[in-house]
């Protein structure tokens, strides 16, 4: 054989090898392609998980958005729907009785105040108890004396004591006249302790009277809480006398009462009374009941606030107040 034969077919040899080489790659990257469009396919295995793309649980898919209604349907569906109309003077809705509400309401009725505190005669949340104790006459007012006289007589009987020693004698008088006085603001006035001392100043700057001194009687036992509020206001234009707080304050600490609830009615009581832009009360106070039984902390103290009206509104404001009063040290 020739050296042109060997080159020759060691040409085509290699021509072949190539070709297969090449047809070997194609098939490869065809079953890579198949591969593919099979996993990734709908009708091929699931999408494996992934730390960086998990597959999403069909629960946290959210709810497709309602779509918003047009303008035009709201004007049409609103059209279509016509409120009853209620005649005036009868108990009729669109042509039907309501025989309930029928004569509910009448004209010149004399109805409580809006506010929850002050009642349309100037009583602060009056019971039927309250109104006999204001109207009695002397008569009835010493047999509530005696009434209550036997009944710390009965106390004092069943705690153990001997209620005919000489200190006790006169305990059960003494006791009853301390708790109708102690009790005294059920039957005061808010008009009476105003007295019409209210003026006008123009005035719109903030007003406190601080370290007012209450003594008031916890409901739950029957045992006094002690301490001290403060009471501010801005005024619109027109100003109370400031004794006129104190005595308020007085008023509704002369009662059964709770630190919280006391602390609301004289802000309500006051908003009410002179109308001003805002009013807040912060009150802070040792109760007997908690130091001197039950868990026994002689030195914790109860802090209570009610802000209304632009002490409600504004932190500002408010901030003021409480940095005046010195709550903020």
């Amino acid at each position: 054989m020739d050296a042109a034969s060997v080159a020759s077919s060691s040409d085509s040899s290699r021509r072949k090898r190539h070709h297969a080489g090449d047809e070997s790659s194609t098939k490869k990257r065809k079953h890579h392609g198949s591969s593919k469009s099979t996993f990734n396919g709908s009708s091929g295995h699931e999408r494996r998980g992934s730390i960086s793309a998990p597959a999403r649980d069909p629960r946290d898919v959210p709810e497709p958005q309602p779509k918003k209604k047009s303008k035009k349907s709201k004007h049409s569906s609103s059209s279509s729907k016509v409120a009853p109309i209620r005649e005036e003077g009868s108990g009729s809705v669109g042509g039907e009785e309501t025989g309930s509400a029928a004569g509910a309401a009448k004209v010149g009725t004399v109805t409580r105040s809006p506010s929850p505190v002050i009642d349309f005669d100037g009583l602060s949340r009056p019971s039927r108890g309250t109104r006999e104790r204001l109207d009695e006459t002397q008569e009835q007012a010493d047999k509530r004396l005696a009434k209550m006289c036997d009944a710390v007589r009965t106390i004092l009987e069943c705690v153990g004591e001997d209620v005919d020693r000489e200190g006790l004698l006169a305990t059960p008088s003494r006791y009853a006249k301390a708790m109708l006085f102690l009790t005294k603001g059920y039957q005061q006035n808010v008009r009476d302790i105003v007295n019409g001392a209210i003026f006008e100043e123009g005035h719109n700057e903030m007003v406190i009277v601080k370290d007012i001194e209450v003594f008031s009687m916890c409901e739950h036992h029957l045992v006094p809480f002690t301490g001290k509020m403060h009471i501010g206001y801005i005024p619109d234009k027109n100003v109370i006398g400031i004794s006129k707080l104190p005595r308020i304050a007085e008023l509704f600490a002369r009662r059964l009462q709770i630190q919280e609830r006391l602390t609301k009615e004289v802000a309500n009581a006051i908003m009410e009374i002179l109308n001003p832009q805002g009013v807040a009360v912060v009150m802070e106070s040792s109760h007997l009941c908690m130091v001197m039984r039950g868990v026994e902390k002689t030195t914790a103290s109860t802090i209570t606030s009610c802000v209304l009206g632009c002490f409600e509104r504004k932190e500002k404001t408010r901030m003021e107040f409480l940095n005046l009063i010195g709550i903020n040290r």
